[in-house]
């Protein structure tokens, strides 16, 4: 099997259940290739066919399943690894779920070349902090930097508002995932539900 896999608190437990497992794995940063190389799991650099599946966590999951994601700081390959995959499914608790996206901080993953250029031009959208901060910035696996928004009176329109992001000189992106997560396994005090489909597509 082919499996994507994600970053993040969540994601080191479900690496941890992969022990012994006949899986070829894509992972969405340094930490998680570390410690699925350490399991014995063979790691792979290069994608040879499309994901069978990908699973991650989140960090908000709104009820269409439109997701913010990169508090952890691997926003952009886990993008990558999901797009990737036939199947994305997402495991959290049920602390992630909200009616609205942008009840947390909103992460933009940027170019270091004049990031302070950047992030004026994104004030249009929120206050903004660099993760860090200027004398000790987070550093991605990428090299980048990573500004913190909040988006005040949160993300109506998760879509277009990624979009624009997008097109700001400077993002490299954003850890907005929309129409990309086809299930949610959530845990709860109730038990353990499923939002949405695991059924493979198509």
């Amino acid at each position: 099997m082919l499996l994507g896999i994600g970053s993040g608190s969540t994601a080191r437990h479900f690496i941890a259940g992969l022990r012994g497992r006949d899986v070829r794995c894509l992972a969405s940063s340094r930490a998680s290739a570390d410690q699925a190389r350490a399991l014995g799991l063979e790691v792979l650099e290069e994608l040879p066919a499309e994901l069978d599946l990908a699973v991650d966590g989140a960090d908000e999951i709104d009820p269409s399943l439109n997701l913010i994601k990169g508090r952890g700081g691997a926003l952009f390959r886990e993008k990558l690894v999901a797009l990737a995959a036939r199947r994305f499914v997402i495991v959290a608790d049920d602390s992630k779920l909200v009616d609205q996206l942008g009840v947390g901080v909103l992460p933009v993953e940027v170019l270091p070349f004049l990031w302070p250029d950047t992030a004026r031009r994104l004030e249009r959208f929120g206050a903004w902090q660099l993760r860090g901060g200027p004398e000790t910035p987070y550093v991605t696996d990428n090299g980048n930097f990573i500004l913190d928004l909040s988006i005040s009176g949160g993300v109506a329109d998760p879509a277009g508002l990624g979009s624009t992001l997008k097109s700001v000189t400077g993002v490299c992106e954003h850890g907005l995932f929309t129409g990309v997560a086809g299930a949610a396994i959530v845990a709860g005090p109730a038990g353990v539900r499923v939002l949405g489909s695991l059924d493979e597509p198509g």
